[in-house]
């Protein structure tokens, strides 16, 4: 724990906020911990809109059926 604790720069009490997944922890402690780890590779993945399809389905259901352009003062449909 102690060297996760010193590669990551971070002190012990702080490593176990993070263990127990204290959300007071910030983001880029948590990042630091990965790095120590090896694990920050798969940081990308978690904001990954890829691997959310429940998030991916909220935003469709959010976007417009239609949409309306609105018309310029010198344009025509005939172009």
């Amino acid at each position: 724990m102690a060297v996760v604790a010193e590669r990551a720069f971070t002190s012990r009490s702080t490593l176990q906020k993070v263990e127990a997944g204290d959300t007071n922890v910030s983001i880029g402690i948590y990042a630091g911990v990965l790095q120590a780890l090896g694990l920050l590779d798969g940081l990308s993945q978690i904001a990954d809109i890829g691997n959310d399809p429940v998030g991916q389905a909220l935003a469709s259901a959010e976007l417009p059926k239609r949409v309306h352009f609105k018309r310029t003062a010198g344009s025509s449909r005939d172009g």
